[in-house]
């Protein structure tokens, strides 16, 4: 596996200057931020995250203002009490995306949610205390006690709110196939403690954050 030095040198070619490189970079939320930010507006994302899964993404956004209407605000509180008649209803509400599994997931994560907030203060904190060496441990959290966040969506989620996450995109694996990190997408407990490892070492190097290594590295095989 190569150093940090290689990658920081490949991405300062291709962008030309510190300055180019650092414009292309995402930057993510600091703990005191992730608090900040209100229970609903998680349970938002985590929603459009899940309805934003194998259907295109301007769809789904163009309809967001419509599923804020009728989910309340994403008020956890009130989203929870949503019973199975309520849903059959909003099947036959035209304004938004009509998948009764996807429909189903938002009551089931606003338990989630409401569960976290419950035990740690709200939901940002419960992000926020989450260290970053361990983010793969948190995507497996979010996959096993919400609904509808395997595969990609719960580091896709993390990487919308602000949360510091790498993502294994087809880009990124790809790098990491060519540094012979892996083989393929990291799915088992071996392969995404293999790609954790990797970041936890270029993050000790640079100190920079997860999701900055991500796209580094993704810049290294996406022309």
């Amino acid at each position: 596996m190569r150093d940090y030095k290689w990658l920081h040198e490949y991405c300062l070619n291709r962008f030309g200057s510190v300055a180019q490189l650092e414009a292309h970079l995402p930057v993510p939320l600091s703990e005191a931020q992730l608090c900040q930010v209100g229970d609903d507006r998680y349970l938002s994302t985590l929603a459009l995250r899940v309805f934003r899964a194998g259907l295109k993404h301007s769809l789904v956004d163009a309809k967001w203002p419509a599923f804020e209407q009728v989910f309340f605000g994403f008020d956890p509180e009130k989203v929870v009490l949503m019973g199975a008649e309520h849903l059959e209803r909003l099947m036959q509400d035209a304004r938004i995306i009509r998948h009764l599994g996807k429909l189903k997931s938002v009551p089931r994560n606003a338990q989630l949610v409401l569960d976290i907030a419950h035990e740690y203060g709200s939901f940002g904190a419960f992000l926020a205390q989450w260290p970053v060496t361990d983010i793969v441990g948190l995507w497996k959290y979010l996959a096993k006690h919400g609904h509808q966040l395997g595969g990609l969506s719960a580091p896709r989620f993390l990487r919308m709110v602000g949360k510091d996450t790498f993502v294994p995109s087809n880009d990124v694996v790809a790098a990491l196939n060519a540094q012979k990190i892996v083989d393929k997408v990291p799915t088992s407990l071996r392969d995404l403690a293999i790609v954790q490892d990797a970041f936890n070492q270029w993050h000790a190097q640079s100190g920079r954050p997860m999701c900055q290594l991500s796209m580094m590295l993704a810049y290294t095989v996406n022309h």
